[in-house]
């Protein structure tokens, strides 16, 4: 079983939370417009809470109804039922009934607005939700789960959706889906850059999607160097529209790929001397943090610092960012450019990428 809650708010004039009289007409008012939806509903208890504020509790024989009353006016219900694994997608209340809802409330209850959202899934099996990278929740519509495996460095899963196709999910965080070649191309900055004939190393890139779209571009060797196999594993089988078949070899006429920690060989590519045209950072997104401190600013510098020294004079550091509304990491981040051990210049570009549901950021920086 699993569960759905739906979230109801609408607005009152706030001296009607205030006077215990008003307050109790605002509960019973309200019930014969949801009875309908979750039949005959009892109270179960109310009590006052913190800072002049209500809560009421109500049962049905299938639902359960709490409303909070808020002094400023708010009134915040919540209409909770099971509901069978196989039917979490079935709504009680559809769209329509929502609309409903809002004009029943607004014409009883005097209210200047209301809002009915569609149902929350509450402990389903399948994991719908997951964020913008400015915390705004996304629902996916996940018909199952393809590949789940702890490896020694993450959670790697890959779900199936009707929308975007196969989604690869890291550490619970969705990073790549069939669906976005758009998130590619703009980290390739496609078009405006000729690979033919260079040396390219990405850094990451496990899904194998860039690796795939670069030998498109006819390069003269591709080196990409990712530290989990799993992640692979998992995409050269799940992800095939994306990343074709070049992970099914890790070593082909014009590219590598190595199983390793990308920081140790470019360290040694330094010792080496070898130099690249193009390196992509195809790793962690920028972090949304009060100040560039932390384990992940260390690495994302560490990471800016040595790939920008195997690059070529000519050469440009290619990445991506984190979402354009996440104006204040995007600023941090040029601000720790300005630090680098090579002083660089940089341009921007932004991409609608469609799992992410959101404009992405990207960068290409090069050296002065």
């Amino acid at each position: 079983m699993a569960g759905h809650s739906v979230p109801i708010d609408f607005w009152v004039d706030p001296v009607k939370v205030v006077n215990p009289v008003e307050r109790e007409t605002i509960l019973q008012d309200i019930l014969p417009i949801l009875e309908p939806y979750a039949g005959v509903l009892k109270k179960v208890t109310d009590a006052a809470i913190p800072g002049g504020n209500f809560v009421s509790i109500f049962a049905s024989e299938d639902m359960t109804l709490s409303v909070k009353l808020y002094k400023n006016g708010l009134i915040s219900c919540t209409l909770e039922y099971l509901v069978a694994e196989e039917a979490i997608n079935e709504h009680k209340i559809l769209i329509d009934d929502g609309r409903k809802i809002e004009e029943e409330l607004k014409s009883k209850l005097s209210s200047s607005r209301a809002k009915v959202l569609t149902a929350i899934k509450r402990g389903p099996s399948i994991n719908p939700y997951y964020t913008t990278s400015d915390d705004r929740i996304l629902e996916y519509d996940i018909e199952k789960v393809l590949f789940v495996e702890k490896s020694p460095f993450q959670k790697v899963e890959i779900v199936q959706t009707k929308s975007y196709g196969n989604i690869l999910i890291l550490d619970d965080l969705q990073n790549l889906a069939e669906s976005d070649l758009s998130y590619t191309q703009a980290l390739m900055h496609k078009d405006k850059e000729d690979f033919k004939g260079k040396e390219v190393l990405i850094l990451g890139g496990g899904d194998g999607a860039l690796l795939w779209e670069l030998l498109k571009e006819e390069p003269g060797f591709v080196t990409m160097i990712d530290i989990d196999e799993v992640v692979l594993k998992a995409c050269r089988k799940y992800l095939r529209s994306a990343c074709g078949d070049c992970l099914d070899n890790y070593k082909g006429k014009n590219y590598e790929i190595i199983i390793g920690d990308a920081i140790a060989y470019m360290k040694n590519y330094i010792k080496e001397g070898k130099k690249f045209d193009y390196v992509f950072a195809d790793l962690t997104d920028i972090p949304i943090s009060s100040s560039p401190r932390g384990q992940l600013w260390d690495f994302i510098r560490e990471i800016m610092n040595l790939g920008i020294e195997v690059l070529k004079p000519s050469g440009k550091y290619m990445t991506h960012a984190i979402g354009i509304q996440c104006e204040s990491a995007l600023k941090m981040f040029e601000e720790q450019m300005s630090n680098l051990k090579r002083t660089v210049e940089f341009s921007r570009s932004n991409a609608f990428v469609p799992s992410f549901k959101e404009n992405w950021c990207f960068y290409q920086i090069t050296l002065v």
